[in-house]
């Protein structure tokens, strides 16, 4: 083996077609781009979604739904899941940890599916207010923290 003799694989390079290099190539002339008209001068670029000066689809269409640009997305997290840790006191980090979370810049909000078996202190953006009753139920406590 010569690394000045590599080679990509048989037919795994396919050459160019060769245009405007006379009648016999089948590519002579026009280089296959017919006969005037818009496409056939050099240096035109078509427009994404350009059909010709019809309407376009994305134009045609009706617009549908309303998005709320003040929405805010919170990252939810159950009780039966953090119950299933072995900590006391439980935070945005040790959520990362156990990978309850993806990212330490996510809301989170606590949901009230599931129990807790033993008194946690959990630290959330937010609460729904049947996780705060089951978590004081079980000694704990909720703390609420900001929206960093």
């Amino acid at each position: 083996m010569n690394l000045s003799k590599l080679k990509p694989a048989q037919g795994a390079r396919k050459s160019d077609k060769r245009r405007g290099r006379g009648p016999g190539s089948g590519q002579g002339k026009t280089g296959g781009r017919g006969h005037k008209g818009q496409l056939a001068g050099a240096g035109y670029k078509r427009k994404w979604g350009f059909e010709g000066g019809q309407m376009p689809l994305h134009r045609r269409l009706p617009k549908r739904g309303f998005t709320n640009k003040f929405r805010v997305e919170y990252t939810e997290v159950n009780l039966d899941r953090l119950n299933k840790l072995p900590l006391s006191e439980i935070g945005l980090k040790e959520m990362l940890e156990h990978r309850l979370i993806h990212g330490q810049s996510e809301l989170v909000k606590v949901l009230g599916r599931g129990q807790l078996t033993s008194p946690k202190t959990i630290k959330a953006h937010a609460f729904s207010q049947s996780a705060v009753k089951k978590i004081e139920e079980s000694g704990g406590k909720a703390i609420t923290i900001g929206k960093e």
